[in-house]
This record gives structure tokens, C-alpha cells and sequence, in this order.
């Protein structure tokens, strides 16, 4: 119950925030909606894990070269298999891990034309859940486990480049998924999606 109460107020902040922003904005408003697919090289164990997902974002202009971005991705689980050992016998573990991202901030392009350059700076979370359930379980126990779980802060400076033919466009965009747990950790993440712009 309180853990719906969280979500459901930081999604009224940022749907509040989105909307007093919209109304400040020029008369070359739009918004974008998209989809990706997700990449994420998770360094820290040895060898690295590479995961995949899917994820969404929405976007709004409060310069005709400045937008607010908002994303959630969720890669699928990846079976992590470690090893323990108390000085007799050694034992294999299999861990179904699952990355959930959460990011929100700017994103700054180039102006006019159909293909456009961006750099963006997001922050937010990452949060590392471990089950054996479906992927829409999973994407749901994740969503629960973000206050009681394995949440670390996270920061994701990137740089992409997207095109459009009219309202429709495609993305790629690369950067440093950076957490934040018992020091830094750097990541590789790439998404690539197609974008709808109105």
C-alpha cells in the first residue's frame, strides 16, 4: 500500500511539473513518445553481464532546442551463476537478475532539419531485483522492490543522434549509465527506438 502511494505521487510530481513547463514553453511545442530497446553492459561483475530490454520515454520542448525526457527501461532477466564455498564444498548458485532504470532530465539538440544531434544528462535509479518469475511479473515485482529493494542513485550522461521523416523518426543514443553503490560503477547502455513527434 505505501508502496503505491510513492509511485503514485512521484508520477503526479513529474506529470505536474510536465504540465506547468508545457504552458511556459514557445509556439514550436511538441512532445515525443517513444520506445527502445535496451542495452546494458553491467561492469561490475567479472566477467561483465549483458542484459536487454525494452523500455519508454516522453519528452517535451521548453526550448525549440531544450526538452524535459523521461524514461523506464526493464532488460530481461540474465542468469548470474556465482559460486560459494565454506572450505569443504563448493557450491554453484544460479541468480535471475533484472535491471530496472528510472531516468528524468534534459536533453539538448541540435536545431532544425530532419536529423538532429543530442546530449543529455538524466538522473534517477537503478534498481537490481533477482527472481524466477515471467517478464511481466518480474517488471512488476521490480516496481514494488524499488522502495524496499536493491535501489541505488544513478546519473546517465549520453550522446544520440535521431532523424525524422515528418512525425515519425528513429533514435540511437549511447552513454555512461553510472550507479552509485559502495562507490561508482560505470556502465555502457545503448537504446535505439523508433520516436513519434507532435
Amino acid at each position: 500500500m505505501k508502496r503505491s502511494w510513492v509511485l503514485s505521487l512521484f508520477l503526479g510530481i513529474v506529470c505536474f511539473a510536465g504540465t506547468s513547463l508545457l504552458a511556459q514553453s514557445n509556439n514550436n511545442d511538441h512532445i515525443e513518445v517513444g520506445i527502445f530497446a535496451d542495452y546494458f553492459n553491467l561492469a561490475r561483475p567479472t566477467p561483465h553481464i549483458n542484459f536487454v530490454g525494452l523500455g519508454g520515454r516522453a519528452a517535451f520542448n521548453v526550448r525549440s532546442n531544450v526538452q524535459i525526457e523521461a524514461e523506464m527501461a526493464y532488460d530481461f532477466r540474465r542468469n548470474f551463476t556465482t559460486t560459494t564455498s565454506n572450505g569443504v564444498s563448493t557450491q554453484f548458485v544460479s541468480v535471475g537478475l533484472r535491471p530496472l532504470h528510472a531516468l528524468f532530465g534534459p536533453k539538448f539538440e541540435t536545431s532544425g532539419g530532419p536529423v538532429r544531434l543530442f546530449g543529455t544528462f538524466k538522473a534517477g535509479l537503478i534498481n537490481f531485483s533477482a527472481s524466477n518469475e515471467s517478464p511481466g511479473s518480474g517488471f512488476q515485482s521490480g516496481l514494488s522492490d524499488i522502495t524496499t529493494g536493491n535501489t541505488s542513485a544513478a546519473i546517465y550522461p549520453g550522446l544520440g543522434v535521431e532523424g525524422f521523416a515528418g512525425w515519425l523518426g528513429l533514435r540511437l543514443d549511447a552513454g555512461d549509465a553510472i550507479y552509485f553503490k559502495d562507490g561508482t560503477h560505470n556502465n555502457l547502455r545503448i537504446t535505439f527506438g523508433p520516436t513519434i513527434r507532435f
